[in-house]
C-alpha cells in the first residue's frame, strides 16, 4: 500500500493541492488511531510460576508481556495461553497433560480473580472485550495449544469452554490423538492422514460449546478438513503466508483461500523465522557471533539454545538469581547491540515491515476482513520494532504508513477476530438449543 498522506483538500486552484503529511503529523494521528480502536494480541504464552502473589504480571518482570508492558505499549487484550507440549498417547501422558493444562486455567483465573481483579478482566465475550476496555481495564482472553489435554474423553471440551477458553487447536508440535501436526512434513510420517476419528468429533463438540477452532499447528490436510467439516468459522491464531515464509507453520494459498472461503481469520504472526526465514538466519548468526564475542570479554556464560532455553534456565532460578541474570545478559545485549549498529556489514533483522509484509499479502489474497495479527510472545515471537508489549504502537505506526485507514486498523487489531468469536457463539447457541 502507498504511503499514507493527509486528507485532500476540497477541490480548488493550485492553493488547494494535496500536501504531504510531516512525519511529526503521521505519528500523531497513528497514536490516536491506537489509542481509540481496541488493540489484541491472540497469543501469549504463560508460566504459572509467573502466577502467583511474590511473582505476577503486575510486576515488571523479564516475560514478554505483562500488565505495565500492556500499558506502556497500549496493547488492550492478551490471548493468556494453556498450552502443553505433545507426548506420550497413552493414559498416563494424557492424566499428565490435563493437569498441566489445569494449572495454567488456575493461573489464569488467579490473576484476573485474586492478584490484580482492578486492572484486568476475563473477557468469555466480545461484549466482555468490549466492557473492560470500557472499563479502563486490560483484558485477558484464553487460548488452547494443542487439544492432547483432551484425551479420550470429549467432555472435557465442554470443560474448557466453562474454564474461559475460547480457541483450541487440535494438534502442536507432534501428532495428537485428535489430529496430525505440520510437523510430519520433516519426515513424511504422518499418523491420521489428517484428522482421527476423535478429532473429528471434538470437531462437533468446539462448535457446539463455542471454541474456535485453531488451525495454526496442525497438518494441511487436517486444517483443511477442519475447515470443511466446521459449521463456523476457524481462526489460525499465529500463522503468516507460506509464500512470503517457507515454513511448514505457515499456510500456504490453497489454506488462505479456503480460511476465507470458511469465513474465517488468519492472526498474522510476529515470529522472525516463519516471516522471512533466510533474513533471519542470517542476522542470527551475525548476532549470535557478536553476543558470544561480547559475553565472553564480560565474563557472561550465554545459554544454549535460543530464547526458549534461557526463559526454561531462568525458571529455575529464584527471584534474586533471575534478577542478577537479567541484569548481566542486558549489559551483554546493550554492549553487543551497541557494537553491531557500528558495523557496516551487519544484516538486517526482521522487523515490524516483515510482519506488515505478510498482512498486506494475504489482505490483498484473501481480504482485510480474514486478516488479523498475534505475537506469540513468551514463546519464542518478537520482532525488531514489536519486541514485546510495550512496543505494539509500532504495528499501528507501521499499518498507517502503509496507507489502513482508522476502520481497517480496527478490523485487522481486534474486529475480525471478535466478529469470529460472535459467529462461533450464534453456531454453539443454535446447537445447544437444537440439544
Amino acid at each position: 500500500m502507498l504511503a499514507a498522506l493527509t486528507l485532500l483538500a476540497a477541490c480548488g486552484g493550485a492553493a488547494d493541492a494535496p500536501t504531504a503529511e510531516s512525519e511529526e503529523d503521521l505519528v500523531a494521528r497513528a497514536r490516536g488511531i491506537h489509542q481509540r480502536v481496541i488493540t489484541l494480541d491472540t497469543h501469549d504464552d504463560i508460566s504459572p510460576a509467573n502466577f502467583t502473589a511474590e511473582r505476577n504480571y503486575t510486576m515488571d518482570l523479564g516475560t514478554q508481556v505483562t500488565l505495565p508492558k500492556m500499558e506502556s505499549g497500549g496493547l488492550d487484550v492478551a490471548w493468556l495461553i494453556v498450552y502443553v507440549g505433545q507426548g506420550d498417547l497413552t493414559e498416563a501422558g494424557f492424566d499428565d497433560a490435563y493437569a498441566q493444562a489445569i494449572a495454567k486455567f488456575d493461573a489464569i483465573h488467579r490473576l484476573t480473580e485474586e492478584i490484580a481483579p482492578d486492572q484486568i478482566g476475563l473477557a468469555l465475550t466480545s461484549d466482555d472485550v468490549r466492557s473492560l476496555v470500557a472499563e479502563g481495564k486490560k483484558v485477558a482472553m484464553i487460548g488452547i495449544e494443542n487439544g492432547y489435554p483432551v484425551g479420550n474423553d470429549v467432555s472435557r471440551v465442554r470443560e474448557f469452554a466453562e474454564r474461559g477458553g475460547r480457541y483450541m487447536s487440535l494438534a502442536h508440535n507432534g501428532h495428537s490423538q485428535l489430529s496430525d501436526s505440520n510437523t510430519g512434513e520433516r519426515d513424511d510420517v504422518w499418523l491420521h492422514g489428517g484428522l482421527s476419528d476423535l478429532g473429528r468429533e471434538v470437531i462437533t463438540e468446539m462448535n457446539r460449546w463455542g471454541i474456535m477452532i485453531d488451525v495454526s499447528h496442525p497438518s494441511k490436510e487436517a486444517n483443511l478438513e477442519s475447515m470443511r467439516l466446521s459449521r463456523a468459522p476457524v481462526i489460525a491464531s499465529h500463522s503468516a503466508a507460506r509464500t512470503l515464509g517457507e515454513h511448514s507453520r505457515n499456510m500456504d494459498d490453497e489454506q488462505l483461500l479456503a480460511l476465507a472461503e470458511n469465513g474465517g481469520v488468519i492472526q498474522t504472526v510476529a515470529f522472525r523465522s516463519y516471516l522471512n526465514p533466510d533474513k533471519n538466519t542470517a542476522y542470527n548468526e551475525a548476532s549470535q557471533a557478536v553476543m558470544s564475542e561480547v559475553a565472553a570479554e564480560m565474563g557472561f556464560e550465554m545459554p544454549e539454545g535460543g530464547q526458549r532455553a534461557m526463559f526454561r534456565q531462568m525458571q529455575a532460578m529464584s527471584e534474586a538469581e533471575q534478577q542478577a541474570f537479567m541484569q548481566e545478559f542486558q549489559a551483554v545485549q546493550a554492549a553487543a547491540e551497541a557494537r553491531m549498529a557500528d558495523m557496516q556489514d551487519m544484516p538486517e533483522p526482521v522487523s515490524v515491515g516483515d510482519l506488515v509484509d505478510h498482512i498486506d499479502y494475504m489482505v490483498d489474497l484473501i481480504g482485510l476482513e480474514h486478516v488479523g495479527i498475534s505475537s506469540d510472545f513468551d514463546g519464542g515471537g518478537g520482532v525488531t520494532g514489536w519486541n514485546d508489549a510495550s512496543e505494539t504502537f509500532n504495528v499501528t505506526l507501521e499499518l498507517v504508513r502503509r496507507g489502513y485507514t482508522e476502520e481497517e486498523i480496527g478490523m485487522l487489531w481486534s474486529g475480525n477476530l471478535l466478529r469470529v468469536l460472535d459467529e462461533v457463539q450464534a453456531v454453539a447457541a443454535e446447537m445447544q438449543a437444537a440439544g
